[in-house]
């Protein structure tokens, strides 16, 4: 970053939460329906197992969805944290009190294990019975330690969820000052402080390697608070070499990690960095930034394809229905807000505008308050949003609780007597350190202007205001005080006006919404339209219709002429004459809650496309033919889809190759799943990579052998897909089969890297 110029702060802090009110917009109304969501939860149920676990009976049936999974407990650490913001965003005591009964009740689950240890996850045995997961760390703390990535010694990411608890009890106590919940915590600190203590370093980075979620930065905030160096020395330990020593390095080799697993790590870095002025790991947190904001990320500012990193710029052959997980970009949202405080720099928040716009905006359902898991940028897939209060409670759904407590915690900042706007959302704040109260109009981004009043300020105060002016507007921005033009400094993304300033002053900014078309990072021909920091879609109709038409393409010489405004103010535009293989009209992406978009689209030359359009179209016929045909699919390696399809498996594990995650067993093991299907002829397809050593390996449906398939190195360079039929025979009244893969003596299965299951052409349209 360059040095700090004369009116640009060299360190920033946001004003307070608890001191900034939104007025009427989208981002109030996300407020209110969100306030509304949590308090339709029930804290009891959320606490069912924490309660039944430590002895105790509990009040409430338990939820749904990952709430009766191993991973139980992880949404109640996001319900503490949405509550504390919602009650500093909107002063709501309902949310307070509310917090503060369940902070009791952890209190007294916690006083009755008598360990330091509360929490509400299971452990899976062998036979099946899910039963309190304290018994894992027992092992752990011998030396035992099992995982294959998300699984610990038969529980789903533990200390994901042990993370989320102690995090929700660290904001509750940040916040009004309860001193249970700093009790609670630092009991539940020091029990794991104890299990770390007893293992070695290799042992550690044996544990670590199961997502951790962000622990150390947990325990660097108990640092913060408590002085403790015991706690400091704990967070600096929960590092795991594998991940982060190559970014220590200045090297991306992120390729194929899961990326949410990631994040975090880095944020407990950035949170180091800042309690100890160690330079090494704010030099890895930056690096970090860099190398996700720039290489691997969506121009809905989300990242990683069905939750895993690609390779860097490859972004354009990963447009898939499986992008941008919504806990990713929640948590880049968190580190950019440390990177920007210890260089402000407008550039920080460009990145932050566009993925709160575009992605976080698109992740909460308005009409309830369901949330996404994926937000797809494939043409024509449907979000799906979780159901309220009852079957999902997936991580997405807890930082969606979270995401939409707070939007205005990053609008105004503060260093050095400076203000700086970063967001322009219609808000009020109280400027503590001035004394003053502020009020800031605009219907942004749909309109250009935006109008900052000091509305109190209790005498004449010289100081400066800085108004961050996108990259995307190339200096085009232009700042007036009280209607007439004035000078600005220009630095780092920003607008700067120092004056004698008075209390009815109005500060605004204008800024050039033109549309632009930017490409994919791998293909300059794979674009998407954008207007000032909002990305716009073209508009497939409701999510109730099915979409099974080709892909849209963009062809012309002069795409954004022939693009025309049918409503300025509310970002909706038509094309004439560049769409193929019809014209559309394009809207704001974060809006279509209930319907389809196409978000790329390839782009020709009028000659170019008269050579591609029958190869191209017959691509996609073909792959949509196979869409239309299919009845379940299995995403083999990755956590959720595995989960979702009852998976078991032994001496078997994960892959990832080539950008694609995939499934091995090796000799003496095996693995197995549910696929939905219909009682017609069906065909099972499964997926290679052509330049596998030979192996050979039997394939059963039901435990019948259906076929046997041998790899060997002979299409090297490709992935390919093998189909085997299935007769009527092994599908007849059934709603679904199990498919296993059984390795020969001495061999390996695959890797398979995905399987899907679709009826024979001649059945293709029967349905039950």
């Amino acid at each position: 970053m360059a040095v700090s110029s004369s009116l640009l702060p060299a360190h920033a802090r946001p004003l307070p939460l608890s001191s900034v009110r939104l007025l009427p917009s989208v981002y109030a109304n996300a407020v209110e329906v969100n306030r509304g969501y949590l308090l339709g939860l029930s804290a009891d149920r959320f606490l069912h197992n924490f309660l039944q676990y430590a002895g105790l009976p509990p009040k409430a049936p338990i939820y749904g969805g990952w709430e009766s999974d191993t991973i139980a407990g992880h949404s109640l650490g996001h319900y503490l944290t949405a509550l504390v913001r919602t009650y500093e965003q909107t002063g709501d005591a309902t949310c307070r009190e509310r917090a503060n009964y369940i902070v009791e009740e952890l209190a007294r689950a916690q006083a009755a294990r008598g360990t330091g240890y509360v929490g509400a996850l299971g452990r899976k045995r062998k036979d099946g019975t899910i039963v309190d997961g304290e018994e894992i760390f027992r092992e752990v703390k011998q030396g035992e330690i099992r995982s294959g990535g998300f699984d610990l010694n038969g529980s789903w990411s533990p200390l994901y969820t042990v993370h989320k608890v102690f995090a929700g009890l660290l904001d509750v106590y940040e916040s009004w000052g309860n001193p249970t919940a700093l009790k609670v915590a630092t009991g539940l600190a020091g029990y794991f402080a104890d299990i770390f203590d007893a293992l070695n370093d290799e042992q550690m980075q044996k544990l670590l390697a199961c997502e951790y979620g962000g622990l150390n930065e947990s325990y660097a905030e108990l640092y913060a608070i408590t002085h403790n160096k015991r706690w400091l020395a704990v967070s600096e330990r929960l590092y795991d070499r594998r991940v982060l020593d190559p970014l220590e390095a200045g090297e991306d080799k992120l390729t194929n990690f899961h990326a949410n697993t990631q994040v975090p790590k880095l944020i407990g870095l950035a949170r180091i960095h800042e309690l100890t002025n160690r330079p090494e790991p704010g030099h890895v947190a930056e690096f970090f930034w860099e190398a996700v904001t720039k290489h691997h990320s969506y121009v809905i500012g989300g990242n990683a394809d069905r939750e895993y990193f690609s390779a860097p710029d490859t972004i354009a052959a990963h447009i898939t229905e499986q992008t941008c997980e919504h806990c990713n970009t929640y948590n880049m949202l968190k580190l950019t807000r440390h990177l920007y405080a210890w260089h402000p720099d407008g550039t920080y928040f460009d990145y932050y505008e566009r993925a709160h716009l575009n992605h976080v905006m698109a992740a909460q359902n308005p009409k309830d308050g369901g949330f996404t898991y994926m937000t797809p940028l494939m043409s024509g897939a449907e979000r799906g949003y979780s159901t309220p209060k009852e079957d999902a409670f997936w991580c997405c759904v807890g930082t969606g609780m979270e995401s939409h407590a707070k939007h205005g915690e990053s609008i105004f900042w503060e260093g050095d007597g400076t203000l700086l706007v970063n967001l322009y959302i219609p808000a009020e704040a109280d400027w503590a350190s001035r004394k003053a109260k502020l009020r800031l109009e605009t219907n942004y981004p749909f309109t250009p202007e935006s109008r900052l009043t000091l509305t109190a300020l209790p005498d004449r105060q010289h100081f400066a205001i800085g108004l961050r002016s996108p990259g995307w507007a190339e200096g085009k921005a232009k700042v007036t005080v009280n209607g007439k033009a004035v000078a600005a400094e220009r630095a780092r993304g920003y607008l700067l006006v120092k004056r004698m300033w008075k209390q009815g002053d109005v500060l605004a900014i204008t800024l050039p919404l033109d549309l632009r078309l930017e490409p994919a990072p791998g293909d300059n021909d794979t674009v998407a339209l954008l207007r000032g920091p909002m990305v716009l879609s073209a508009d497939l109709g409701p999510a109730s219709e099915k979409w099974d038409r080709p892909d849209p393409s963009l062809v012309g010489e002069n795409l954004l002429a022939s693009l025309s405004a049918v409503s300025s103010e509310k970002a909706i535009y038509a094309s004439k004459g560049i769409v193929r293989p019809a014209d559309l009209k394009f809207v704001p992406f974060y809006s279509q809650y209930d319907r389809r978009s196409a978000v790329y689209f390839k782009r020709f030359t009028e000659a170019a496309w008269k050579v591609e359009e029958s190869n191209f179209l017959a691509e996609q016929a073909k792959a949509r033919d196979i869409a239309a045909r299919s009845v379940d699919v299995m995403h083999l390696g990755e956590m959720q889809p595995e989960r979702d399809h009852n998976l078991v498996s032994e001496i078997s594990y994960p892959v990832s190759y080539r950008g694609r995650n995939g499934r091995d067993a090796r000799s003496g093991g095996y693995f197995e799943f549910t696929l939905k299907c219909k009682p017609v002829e069906m065909v099972l397809q499964a997926t290679y990579w052509g330049d596998e050593r030979e192996r050979s390996f039997d394939i059963l449906v039901d435990n019948v052998k259906v076929a046997t398939q041998t790899l060997k190195q002979d299409r090297p360079g490709k992935f390919f897909d093998v189909e085997y039929p299935l007769s009527t025979d092994l599908t007849k009244g059934k709603e679904s089969i199990r498919v296993r893969f059984l390795p020969h003596d001495r061999s390996t299965v695959g890797p398979v890297f995905g399987v899907r299951l679709f009826t024979a052409k001649k059945d293709a349209n029967v349905s039950l």
